[in-house]
């Protein structure tokens, strides 16, 4: 049989419209009838910021300031414009693939009662259903994401070897001047309005897991070289009105875990997804996968 290039190219564009379907399909719903609707996305731009190191440093045997160093995204961020939702949260369980959490299913309203742990697996569960790679944020990606909303650790300054308590006193002092007030109930889409990110209820009561792992580091006389580092990713690093620091099974914020300044309201998360696998996709869309 000869080959035939009309014939070959058409083939081509009809495997191209399908794979094309494919991905608008499963920007819709999941594959195997389970009707999933996608997250908004909001994409951002490339860019560079300064960015203050998230963990515990040390100079000269002390806590110190955190260094800021200059962070660079290198490519498009695409990451939900919404907390995940109670409802979306529990389509999850429902499969058996999450833990229940202590909230309603509602579209309206963040889930909330969530450890790292859960938001894993509901990253692995809607990665499966859709041949996407969804994931939990970096610190310095949800940073990025947070704008003019992100405040980072609430800092004591450089520690006093001979008075400890006047760092703590000068955190204390630091959050109070906030204004932050203890505001339990989460809130409906929007409550907390949008950033100039295009990312809504950023900062909000509903703290976010990130995929950072908390970091206990010894810096140079520089305040900006590492001498040393040890990662405990038994512990992530949670990102809202300021950043904490909790345990992996922690689903409480308040009920403890390695908390910084007065513990979080709530905790949930958002996810970024990461790329889409077009064929992955029509195959399970399909039933092939």
């Amino acid at each position: 049989m000869s080959f035939n290039p009309i014939v070959a190219l058409g083939s081509v564009a009809a495997a191209a419209l399908i794979v094309m379907g494919a991905t608008s399909a499963f920007d819709r719903f999941s594959s195997a009838g389970s009707f999933v609707a996608s997250p908004e996305l909001v994409t951002l731009a490339p860019g560079s910021f300064d960015h203050p190191q998230p963990g515990e440093f040390l100079g000269k045997g002390h806590p110190v300031a955190a260094p800021r160093i200059l962070t660079t995204i290198s490519a498009p961020l695409k990451i939900m414009k919404y907390q995940v939702s109670a409802a979306e949260y529990g389509r999850c369980v429902t499969a058996g693939r999450c833990k229940a959490a202590d909230t309603l299913d509602s579209d309206n309203f963040p889930v909330t009662g969530v450890s790292h742990i859960d938001a894993e697996a509901y990253s692995a569960w809607l990665s499966a259903q859709t041949g996407a790679t969804w994931r939990l944020p970096t610190d310095a990606e949800w940073a990025y994401a947070a704008g003019e909303r992100f405040r980072g650790d609430i800092e004591g300054g450089t520690d006093d070897p001979n008075n400890p308590a006047l760092r703590w006193l000068a955190q204390y002092r630091t959050e109070a001047a906030l204004g932050r007030k203890s505001d339990p109930e989460p809130r409906v889409k929007e409550a907390f309005g949008v950033n100039s990110k295009g990312l809504a209820d950023v900062a909000g009561n509903v703290w976010e897991w990130t995929s950072t792992c908390y970091v206990h580091a010894t810096i140079a006389a520089d305040g900006i070289s590492t001498l040393s580092s040890i990662d405990n990713c038994g512990v992530h690093v949670v990102e809202g009105f300021h950043r904490t620091y909790m345990s992996n099974f922690i689903r409480d914020g308040k009920s403890g875990g390695c908390a910084v300044g007065t513990p979080p309201d709530n905790l949930g998360f958002r996810l970024v997804r990461e790329r889409l696998n077009v064929v992955r996709a029509a195959l399970r869309r399909l039933g092939f996968a």
